[in-house]
């Protein structure tokens, strides 16, 4: 009998893993996807403290009417903030992985949101001036996805 062993890939540039919408789960089986919406409303609870400072700070600005989810399942990924509405992302960045953080934006990328990242070190600092530069984001973004839509009619 042979024994078996994990191994860890190394992270390519070009394999980012492909998200595809089919179904409730983007082809993530059902069980994978129960546990994801767990441990984002898990995170939801216990939020970091970045996390808390940027939600009431985002709270403050204007946001155009459009309002963010905090720990938001988007395919196989947990983001921090979404506004699905204008497909954007806001991550604050701790000190995960890189390559990680790098296929994950890629992934999203590939289906259409805008990834932002803010240092949370940062948004601790000064939550008011995070907040400001994710307003600008979404006025940018506002109105990329506007001329798209003209573009299409």
């Amino acid at each position: 009998m042979t024994k078996k062993t994990l191994t860890v890939r190394a992270p390519a540039e070009d394999a980012a893993p492909a998200i595809r919408k089919k179904g409730r789960g983007w082809e993530i089986s059902e069980k994978r996807l129960d546990a994801l919406h767990e441990r984002a409303r898990e995170m939801r609870r216990n939020p970091s403290p970045a996390s808390e400072a940027l939600a009431a700070a985002l709270l403050e600005v204007e946001t155009g009417g459009y309002k963010f989810k905090r720990q938001d399942v988007i395919g196989s990924a947990i983001v921090d903030f979404a506004c699905k509405p204008l497909m954007l992302v806001v991550e604050l960045d701790g000190d995960e992985d890189a390559a990680f953080t790098a296929d994950r934006t890629r992934s999203l990328t590939e289906v259409g949101y805008r990834v932002e990242r803010l240092s949370a070190t940062a948004v601790l600092a000064d939550p008011a001036a995070a907040a400001a530069q994710v307003s600008a984001v979404m006025r940018e973004r506002w109105h990329e996805r506007r001329a798209l839509k003209r573009g299409r009619k």
